[in-house]
């Protein structure tokens, strides 16, 4: 219970740094500009949204990805500590997996800088 407890207070942690850390992009236009309200409106939206975007791809990336690659190397260690004669293939087994979850990883990044700069 004080382990779930421990998670669930880290998660709630990280949520609120990652809001606090989007303010910038959901700020409104500054005084003076010579747009109309529904426009600075739909800019401001289409910001926000972003932002929302691209902070939870980037995440569920990063996270499913190191979760990935923490399960890899625990499973390659245990089957090298089971069968030492095996270390090679495991050991090129456990990289190629490696790489392509690095590579999935990847790109989500370019799907972010998309969503960036393109849309």
């Amino acid at each position: 219970m004080k382990h779930l407890l421990k998670r669930i207070l880290i998660l709630g942690g990280v949520l609120v740094l990652s809001l606090a850390l989007m303010a910038p992009a959901l700020a409104a236009a500054p005084a003076g500009d010579e747009t109309s309200a529904a426009e600075t409106q739909v800019v401001d939206n289409t910001t926000g949204l972003k932002a929302i975007a691209v902070a939870l791809a980037i995440g569920i990336a990063a996270g499913g990805g190191g979760i990935g690659m923490g399960l890899a190397a625990a499973k390659s260690a245990e089957g090298i500590s089971r069968q030492p004669a095996a270390e090679g293939k495991i050991r090129t087994m456990m990289m190629l997996g490696l790489v392509f979850i690095e590579t999935a990883i990847i790109y989500a990044l370019l799907v972010v800088i998309l969503i960036i700069f393109v849309l």
